[in-house]
């Protein structure tokens, strides 16, 4: 009656029987259920079934095992209240002071093809949600673990203070077992709010929760009188820069994520090596080339005024010799999917340069959303990349082969750029570009100067402009400049003039019907 209680009821059962075995050293009866005590006895390790605990069978195929005032009572205790130890005395309930459980695969099976409305409800966990809530609610006298991960920090600590688990630790645990059970119960919302009674789902849920896990704290935010701090989705996607391992360097301030992030979206939709150079969000530099080095020498050449200090990434390793070109260039970040060691090597002699490797993998988050006063707009990601089977030649001339290459590799970097964007380009790397302006001919404006600049020839190039032309004017501009080629979405009510525009200045244009707003 006096013996230590622990319960175990597990559907990732990773480090269950080691777990339980070193319980049972220290004296724990350990009490579990279906699966987990079959894994255990399996194991020999000495388990009580929960039906044989309670006098209560399971029933209704397992969902009701642990809904019992004997497992409760003895999890929801307070031992510093006579009156409830009375109470579980007088209805001969004993304490149990540790409870292991984690919760049926809901997202897991949620994420399966052809997963139906039925599968998805028999996955919702009731019985592990209401222990775990009732554990981590009486913290102060009851462990409650729902992470395998914590399972060996756990033994550690119970042998070095002889079986003892500490207040600290009890209310660490607590608090990630809320944060699970916050998580699972926002899948669930998520899933079934976007969910009809027949099983057919809408892209956006009628409530949305969203769960992050914090990284890391941060000096400050966009500026210094503002405190920030770096969240991960808790299930990250796969190839995204929250996947970082930061190799050298000082600590990632809130502008480095942000513009490190756009710099490796961007690099991450070119096929072959390439560099892309980011300053305050947005691209001042991108180039394609047979090799990393060459690469950043061609992105580098685009505008090195804008260069100085910016974010460097590439879609390739760094080998020693791009090290070496880098490391004569002040940058704040580096990002690869690998440094090579000589490479690295090369690149400590620059200690508060941040390197990061990021694994270079497919996956995008599932949402893209903006904070608003009030509310949160939320937008599925722009991941539209048009190819040459999209493109719409609409002027007298067509595009050369060459022409239409950097065409489609202007138009994936003015896709990163913010609106109104233009970008010249010329076999395959950027020549000018133009960001952010209230008015898109004020954008070729500047795209040309920065060409002229650093020294760029416009002549024979090629424009990408990320929405309509809404005059004739833009064009002129960048025909002016030099371009030869132009490409945008359409859909002006202007189009005829702008068309006429480049017929007029014997400039080929494409149209794509997709637009790339970047705000």
């Amino acid at each position: 009656m006096n013996k230590r209680k622990a319960l175990i009821s597990l559907s990732d059962k990773t480090g269950a029987v080691e777990l339980a075995r070193d319980l049972h050293a220290f004296g724990i009866d350990i009490l579990s259920t279906g699966g987990t005590a079959r894994l255990l006895r399996e194991a020999n390790v000495p388990v009580v079934e929960i039906g044989d605990y309670t006098g209560f069978p399971e029933i209704l195929d397992g969902r009701v095992k642990t809904l019992h005032p004997k497992v409760h009572a003895g999890i929801l205790a307070r031992r510093d209240l006579p009156e409830h130890m009375q109470a579980i005395a007088h209805a001969d309930i004993p304490v149990i002071e540790l409870v292991v459980v984690n919760l049926y695969p809901f997202a897991q099976t949620i994420a399966k093809p052809g997963c139906t409305l039925e599968e998805a409800i028999e996955n919702i966990d009731i019985g592990g949600p209401t222990m775990v809530r009732a554990a981590a609610k009486n913290w102060q006298h009851v462990a409650i673990v729902t992470d395998p991960a914590d399972y060996p920090a756990l033994i550690t600590e119970m042998k070095s203070a002889n079986g003892a688990i500490s207040l600290e630790t009890r209310f660490r645990l607590a608090r990630k077992a809320f944060s699970h059970t916050a998580a699972y119960d926002g899948a669930i919302s998520n899933y079934l709010t976007a969910t009809d009674i027949n099983g057919a789902t809408s892209t956006f849920p009628e409530q949305i929760n969203m769960s992050f896990a914090k990284l890391q704290d941060l000096r400050y935010g966009e500026n210094p009188h503002q405190q920030a701090a770096f969240y991960r989705d808790l299930r990250p996607v796969p190839g995204a820069l929250s996947n970082y391992r930061q190799l050298q360097g000082k600590e990632l301030s809130y502008n480095n994520i942000a513009d490190a992030d756009a710099a490796w979206e961007c690099v991450k939709t070119f096929a072959g090596p390439a560099c892309v150079i980011i300053k305050h969000a947005n691209p001042c530099g991108v180039a394609v080339a047979a090799g990393t080095a060459e690469a950043y020498r061609r992105a580098f050449k685009t505008d090195p005024t804008s260069a100085f200090g910016g974010i460097i990434a590439f879609n390739r390793d760094i080998d020693l010799e791009t090290a070496e070109a880098l490391s004569q260039q002040f940058m704040e970040v580096l990002i690869a999917p690998r440094i090579a060691a000589d490479a690295a090597a090369a690149l400590a002699k620059k200690t508060n340069v941040r390197v990061l490797e990021v694994p270079i993998e497919d996956g995008a988050n599932l949402y893209d959303s903006k904070r608003v006063g009030g509310g949160l707009l939320v937008q599925t990601p722009d991941a539209m990349n048009v190819q040459i089977s999209d493109m719409r030649i609409v002027t007298k001339k067509q595009p050369s082969p060459r022409q239409t290459a950097d065409l489609l590799f202007a138009w994936r970097v003015a896709k990163f750029v913010k609106s109104n964007a233009i970008v010249f380009c010329g076999n395959g790397m950027t020549l000018g570009v133009g960001a952010g302006q209230m008015s898109r001919v004020d954008s070729a404006r500047i795209a040309s100067i920065k060409a002229e600049n650093a020294g760029l020839s416009l002549k024979g190039s090629v424009v990408a402009s990320d929405a309509f032309f809404p005059f004739r004017d833009g064009v002129d501009v960048v025909a002016k400049a030099g371009a030869t080629a132009i490409i945008q979405p359409g859909g002006s009510v202007r189009d005829e003039e702008v068309i006429a525009a480049a017929d007029e200045h014997g400039v080929a244009m494409v149209l794509t019907g997709v637009r790339h707003f970047r705000h």
